[in-house]
């Protein structure tokens, strides 16, 4: 049984003093705090898993990596050190480990892992500068048109080496349909039967995690590896310690992973694609009866999927869809449940795709055996690039399936004493003339003990926000955590009250009276951006930003960088431009500007909050989970909209003071917090900021 040796304390205590020392930084009681904490949770056997707030200026990537390594390496694990965002990725992997490789004693490896689509297939890129008549995938996913100078310029450029395959080392940009159109994911891979396997930028990559002691992913990435079992990118959860950074993000990241959706008429147009890319592929084969056999049970299978697709039309047509915006309407089904005709129809819809799946992947396989030689067909030297369609075929059968299946099975009524870990939210979305199925869980926790929790060596979920005013009940529950994980709250070493200034002015409308609302934001709004030279205004939606943005006068125009107007990576260069220059400049955005974004010292001196960050009210999950707590006598209201708002304003402002030496104010726009009961338990979570609360 392993234990927290004396050596090993000794070994993560040497690493420490030695980063100390040559940073000339002084000991941190927090983070030393935080090194303990992991390395005790790590070792005994009976915790394994922990999770650890750490206020901004803990310095939490340092203290992770300082027990989680010396931990594995000692072990023979591997650390797998996931982010939920690409700055906070850069930012360890060019800036955190290459300190500590240089600062420390740690002895340790790292590399930075990426999903198959972050690279270019150099299999498509060849066949999309082919002449057209020659291009296999263009019958299927035709290459972007008026693309084949970028395109060449890419092969070129990785022919000599000045590119390495990756869409985010290409310094030209690319428009993301003509990238997609060059990239491809497992199922459309063709592996070591690939010509072009052992140049394979992924491939590459995917060889270098061999040995390496530190691989830094992201959830997304995490995720799609469990999804496939684990261990076919990155190493096997048993071998692995996870380290997750911003892991707030993780069960949400779950949700969205595991979710199931098709577009009803979307698909059947895409059978006349199935039938076509089949048909053809058998002409270029020279009509083998095995293909003419597939081609005419795959035109009687998708004939009878249609027949069944459009039986299910019918059943959900009716439904009384509720408008969400000019394009799209929404209808969601109580408590995830499915009217029996509704799942008789999807059942009946399944039946024939099932067959079609079954077909395609006979298809593969007698492709297979044409690219290994066991089969001799004309035009053999076909079969690969074929093989990349049918995997791409394949996997939007199976997408289809998925969801078919899970309406197929859901239930038509809930009882008392339902499990969470069944509980799915349901909803079809009416977008033009095309009906969407979607199937997403309600609880990412259950997933996440059966694929990781349960699985892996031991984990560490951190992040600035993590609780609601101290408690963890949120956070466990949504992450699938149970009472042996170990928990710490570590606070900011800053000197909150004597850096920021929280202020709530006085104000006349009430936020859930909108336009009233936002005529008040916009005449308040040229006063507070005025009190200093660079601020980030916070709105709830695009229809508010939209709305206080046309009352706005005329002179504030060349000093707002807003959000959708450009990049953001470029709205944040020209912002940062006009502060060096000396310039007022003021960044507006949603919720994506909230949390990332480091703008320290003169780049942000105010942060103001139109809204209290409560989720949209029109969201399916969002309304799936406030219904399921309701049916199980739980107030949703308070343990589910408030928590979760609570952690984005902690987030919002969180904006604001990036070092100990960082100052400003931040200016909530929304007298609830002073006014309604859930406010005392919104403002416990903030740090302790000076407070000002005007007289209404």
């Amino acid at each position: 049984m392993f234990e927290l040796t004396d050596s090993l304390k000794a070994d993560i205590q040497d690493a420490y003093s030695s980063w100390l020392s040559s940073r000339d930084f002084r000991a941190r009681r927090g983070q030393r705090e935080m090194v303990a904490h992991i390395a005790r949770s790590l070792c005994d056997p009976a915790v394994r898993l922990t999770a650890v707030e750490a206020g901004t200026g803990t310095g939490k990537t340092a203290a992770y990596c300082l027990a989680a390594i010396p931990v594995a390496k000692t072990l023979g694990k591997k650390v797998i050190l996931s982010t939920a965002t690409v700055a906070l990725q850069e930012q360890v992997v060019l800036r955190d480990l290459p300190d500590l490789q240089q600062h420390s004693s740690l002895r340790f490896s790292y590399t930075l892992a990426k999903g198959r689509r972050r690279y270019v297939c150099l299999k498509r890129l060849d066949d999309a500068l082919k002449p057209a008549d020659r291009q296999v995938e263009q019958l299927f996913e035709p290459p972007a048109r008026g693309a084949g100078d970028t395109y060449q310029a890419m092969l070129y450029a990785f022919g000599d080496g000045s590119w390495n395959g990756e869409i985010d080392a290409w310094r030209d940009g690319i428009a993301d349909e003509e990238w997609q159109a060059i990239t491809t994911d497992h199922r459309g891979c063709t592996n070591r039967r690939c010509a072009y396997f052992q140049s394979c930028p992924f491939f590459k990559a995917r060889n270098n995690l061999t040995g390496t002691d530190v691989i830094v992913a992201n959830h997304d990435l995490v995720l799609s590896d469990l999804g496939l079992g684990g261990g076919v990118v990155l190493p096997a959860p048993e071998e692995s310690i996870y380290v997750f950074d911003e892991a707030h993000h993780l069960p949400e990241k779950t949700q969205n992973h595991f979710s199931a959706r098709a577009r009803l008429k979307g698909t059947m147009t895409w059978f006349d694609q199935v039938n076509t890319t089949v048909g053809t592929m058998t002409q270029r084969f020279e009509r083998p009866a095995e293909l003419l056999n597939l081609v005419t049970r795959l035109a009687k299978d998708t004939a009878d999927t249609a027949e069944g697709l459009s039986m299910l039309i019918s059943e959900v047509a009716p439904l009384p869809f509720q408008a969400r915006d000019d394009s799209l309407a929404t209808y969601r089904f109580p408590l995830g449940c499915v009217p029996a005709t509704l799942a008789a129809a999807s059942d009946a819809a399944l039946r024939p795709m099932r067959d079609v799946e079954a077909a395609l992947a006979r298809v593969e396989d007698k492709l297979t055996e044409v690219s290994q030689g066991e089969v001799d067909w004309p035009n053999r030297h076909e079969a690969d690039d074929w093989l990349a369609v049918t995997g791409q075929l394949l996997a939007r059968a199976e997408a289809v399936i998925a969801v078919l299946s899970d309406y197929a099975g859901a239930p038509e009524r809930i009882d008392a004493g339902a499990s969470a870990a069944d509980m799915h939210a349901r909803w079809v979305n009416l977008s033009g003339e095309d009906h969407e199925l979607i199937s997403t869980p309600i609880e990412p926790g259950a997933l996440l003990r059966e694929v990781l929790w349960n699985r892996c060596f031991g984990a560490v979920c951190t992040s600035a926000t993590l609780t609601v005013a101290g408690r963890w009940e949120r956070f466990l529950e949504r992450a699938g955590l149970d009472s042996t994980a170990a928990t710490l709250c570590i606070p900011s070493p800053f000197d909150y009250p004597n850096l920021v200034t929280f202020r709530v002015p006085a104000m006349q409308a009430d936020p859930r009276q909108a336009d009233a609302h936002n005529i008040e934001i916009a005449g308040m709004l040229p006063a507070l951006l005025e009190q200093e030279r660079s601020a980030l205004v916070l709105f709830a939606s695009w229809r508010q930003m939209r709305r206080v943005l046309e009352l706005l006068p005329a002179r504030l125009a060349g000093r707002l960088h807003v959000q959708g107007a450009a990049s953001k990576q470029a709205l944040l260069d020209a912002h940062r431009q006009r502060v060096d220059d000396g310039q007022p400049s003021y960044l507006l955005g949603l919720a994506s500007f909230a949390e990332g974004l480091d703008l320290p010292d003169d780049y942000c001196r105010h942060v103001i909050i139109a809204k209290l960050p409560f989720a949209v009210p029109d969201d399916p999950v969002d309304q799936a989970a406030a219904e399921w707590a309701e049916f199980n006598g739980r107030n949703p209201f308070m343990e589910i909209s408030v928590p979760d708002a609570a952690v984005k304003l902690v987030q919002a402002c969180g904006r604001l003071v990036r070092h100990e030496k960082d100052h400003g104010r931040i200016t909530l726009l929304d007298r609830r917090i002073v006014t309604q009961r859930y406010g005392a338990l919104l403002l416990r979570s903030l740090p302790p900021y000076q407070r000002e609360f005007d007289a209404a």
